[in-house]
């Protein structure tokens, strides 16, 4: 955009930072709605659970409105390098929010379904693979605000650390259960949050691919290191 009036490349900083702005907004929504329905299931916080269906509303909006200004800015304003890269790492990041939230609206909905387990059950494993999807989570927005790709490695090497958490509750309730079949109603619903859990932390490492990739114009491996063995990133979205 080098040959254009000052005023036309004035309002196409402006259309930048807006589009910005919009994705950061996004991501301290989800961030709520993930950290208020943890709450939610860990402590049993019936309050907790209301905030993050009710959030939606607002996080989809957001969606929409990044989508459009994304797709006006490629239309009219015929971005190159960076600022290409930016966009469609924005479109694409938008969409992995917007999941997040859904997630995240998911578990608080769920949340007053967990009874308790007789103590058999230690919430303990929750909690920390809550906290590391949080902690991950958060790191991703920072990059993805900052345009910080160290951060977004940071993320991105984390994801490990997610799946075995996960994989190591999933053993243990299904073990549970089948000592005694009559927690299985309770066990099914831990097992859906903490895939749910496992979910958050799949966009969380998306954005930070994502961030990592706008801001070094390099792709990070197609396989993901997961559980002690890699996987191919699918970018699943179910």
């Amino acid at each position: 955009m080098g040959n254009e009036p000052a005023h036309t490349v004035t309002r196409y900083d402006q259309e930048l930072d807006r589009l910005r702005g919009i994705v950061a907004r996004m991501g301290g929504l989800v961030e709520r709605q993930t950290a208020q329905a943890i709450a939610a299931v860990v402590d049993q916080d019936e309050e907790a659970a209301i905030e993050p269906p009710e959030l939606d509303t607002e996080v989809d909006a957001l969606e929409r409105e990044a989508e459009m200004l994304a797709i006006r800015i490629l239309a009219l304003r015929a971005p190159m390098a960076v600022d290409l890269r930016m966009i469609v790492a924005v479109l694409k990041m938008s969409g992995d929010l917007e999941r997040i939230g859904d997630y995240a609206s998911s578990i608080a909905r769920r949340a007053m379904k967990v009874e308790p387990l007789d103590g058999a059950f230690s919430f303990s494993p929750l909690r920390a693979m809550a906290r590391l999807v949080q902690e991950n989570l958060h790191k991703a927005i920072e990059a993805m605000v900052e345009n910080d790709s160290t951060r977004a490695m940071e993320v991105w090497n984390a994801d490990t650390a997610v799946d075995e958490l996960y994989t190591a509750m999933f053993r243990e309730l299904v073990t549970y259960m089948m000592e005694d079949p009559r927690k299985i109603g309770p066990c099914i619903h831990l097992l859906f949050v903490a895939k749910n859990l496992e979910r958050i932390g799949d966009h969380a490492t998306n954005i930070a691919e994502r961030v990592y990739y706008a801001v070094t114009g390099n792709m990070l491996p197609a396989v993901r290191p997961r559980g002690g063995a890699a996987r191919k990133d699918t970018h699943k979205e179910s």
